[in-house]
């Protein structure tokens, strides 16, 4: 349902914010490494996310990537609509142009309701809710967790 560059940009975050959680600013090559991305991709992702103030940055000693306090509570929904947009959230389950409620595609009737739940999970998780079931043990961040 997501870009590959919005899944990638998700778990950055998650991963960032763990580290600030322990005191600590990781720096591309780290989270790339971490998040199990290709550097140069983060890079350009993390770029993205900074442009955009979902996170901050430092260089130097003590540098790397940092939750500012206004992004405490930061929503997937955010995270989703700077990545690519509303779309994954308005469009048709079926490809078409002009589905609606007035003129449905044959998916009309049980996508709009994938839509809507997709919705409500991105309005309602944060960045911070979904770092603290991994913290708390309930969730992973790497797949080798769950091997």
């Amino acid at each position: 349902m997501l870009t590959k560059s919005t899944e990638y940009a998700i778990r950055a975050l998650v991963y960032v914010q763990l580290q600030n959680w322990d005191k600590k600013r990781p720096g591309v090559n780290e989270i790339a490494k971490e998040i199990e991305t290709p550097p140069a991709f983060t890079a350009k992702i993390l770029q993205l996310l900074t442009k955009h103030k979902l996170i901050e940055s430092s260089k130097g000693r003590g540098g790397g990537f940092y939750f500012g306090n206004e992004n405490q509570d930061l929503t997937l929904y955010k995270v989703i609509v700077i990545m690519e947009g509303d779309s994954c959230f308005t469009k048709c389950g079926f490809g078409l142009k002009n589905c609606s409620n007035n003129n449905p595609c044959p998916l009309h009737e049980k996508y709009v309701h994938v839509r809507e739940g997709f919705l409500e999970i991105a309005e309602t998780e944060t960045i911070q809710t979904i770092s603290k079931r991994i913290v708390d043990g309930k969730a992973f961040l790497k797949s080798e967790n769950l091997l």
